[in-house]
């Protein structure tokens, strides 16, 4: 018998592909917290501005606490009723707030110099040669 075969018989054969889909996930957060720990986070924080700092630590903490929350579901224990999902819940608040910024920094910004201008130029404005054509008579037709 080989290990397969062992494994197979330990586990349900119906959660088998969700357990590997899990594994390769793990095999990926592995992959890129060995990234991340390869460079140093002073010399990391440094190449970023304010916001992608933010954004980082954010998504730093809340990796982590996803992970801690996966911990207590393989141990039994109910992360749901755990301080954890507070936890998570307050970092998702904060996302939304830097999301709030980050879309604010996006947004186009009013020129209101060029905005008047274009304003200003399709308004039709009668200057005093068109006044004085409209007052003159029309050529050709006399008053009497």
């Amino acid at each position: 018998m080989s290990e397969d075969d062992n494994n197979m018989e330990e586990y349900p054969t119906e959660i088998h592909d969700y357990l590997t889909a899990f594994e390769k996930s793990l095999g990926s957060v592995d992959e890129m917290l060995k990234t991340m720990m390869s460079v140093s986070r002073s010399e990391l924080l440094q190449k970023l501005d304010p916001l992608e700092q933010a954004k980082l630590d954010l998504v730093s903490v809340y990796t982590l606490n996803s992970m801690f929350w996966v911990y207590l579901a393989t141990q039994g224990i109910n992360p749901k009723e755990h301080p954890v999902k507070q936890e998570l819940e307050r970092i998702r608040t904060y996302m939304n707030k830097v999301k709030e910024i980050a879309d604010r920094k996006k947004a186009s910004k009013l020129d209101k110099g060029a905005a008047s201008r274009f304003v200003k130029n399709a308004l039709w404005e009668p200057n005093a040669e068109n006044e004085h054509t409209s007052k003159t008579p029309a050529k050709g037709k006399k008053r009497q």
